[in-house]
């Protein structure tokens, strides 16, 4: 129903994700709270904190819980408390980019970059475990599709299309993506895992983490290359092919 005289949608929507983003922080900062805590911190009636509540939790930012009541329980029932989910510590800024950034340099200073090649590429093995599986199950015609799919399985959201004399890998999302742009080594032994485990040679033509909108690589195929390592027919440039996502 419109309101005359009130704000937009989108500018009232814009204060209720503000005023929501406000009860979960507090929830982070003062830990497992009742509806009237949060109302007497915040300024808000209770039935606003439980509107607001209601789209947290079905979002799975927020959970109830039984208050713990420490020494001899009163009589009545306990007091609910909202406490964030892992999903909803997550949503918030606790610096785990910053953290593997300094160790991934103190790994570099202290041992040189071969350590940090050493450690990019044996991360990636433990991954590629999966991935191969999924390979393997799939039919010649459909391993790129399957490799697309298990990465979306870890969180790349992941699709493959066709292109000229290939097919073209993007991820649409990479969670290491603050980490890959100081530390290129990450991207590098990707790309490696992705040739091993489809049996070519194939080129990054993208990359988030140098600004790209997606993770675009190109895979020949079969027979297209020629046995070369060397690819010679580009189908878009590196600085337009991620961002196009497919």
């Amino acid at each position: 129903m419109k309101n005359v005289g009130e704000a937009p949608q989108e500018e009232l929507a814009t204060g209720e994700r503000s005023t929501r983003n406000r009860v979960a922080r507090s929830i982070l900062d003062h830990g497992p709270s009742t509806v009237a805590d949060l109302a007497t911190r915040l300024g808000l009636t209770q039935a606003a904190v439980r509107r607001h509540l209601d789209s947290l939790v079905h979002e799975n930012v927020v959970e109830p819980r039984e208050q713990r009541v420490y020494g001899a329980r009163t009589r009545g029932r306990p007091a609910k408390v909202f406490a964030l989910t892992d999903c909803g510590r997550d949503a918030f800024d606790q610096s785990y980019d910053k953290l593997a950034a300094e160790a991934l340099r103190w790994i570099t200073e202290r041992h040189g970059e071969g350590a940090l090649v050493a450690f990019a590429r044996d991360r990636i093995a433990a991954q590629a475990e999966a991935y191969k599986a999924a390979i393997d199950a799939a039919p010649p015609a459909q391993r790129t599709e399957a490799l697309a799919k298990a990465l979306t399985a870890d969180g790349y959201a992941a699709t493959a299309r066709s292109a000229p004399v290939g097919e073209q890998l993007c991820q649409h999302h990479c969670p290491v993506a603050h980490v890959a742009e100081q530390f290129p080594q990450l991207c590098e032994a990707e790309t490696e895992m992705f040739s091993a485990l489809l049996g070519t040679h194939v080129q990054r033509l993208a990359t988030i983490a140098h600004g790209d909108g997606v993770c675009t690589t190109f895979i020949p195929r079969s027979g297209s290359s020629g046995g070369s390592t060397t690819q010679t027919t580009t189908p878009a440039s590196a600085s337009t092919a991620g961002r196009n996502p497919a």
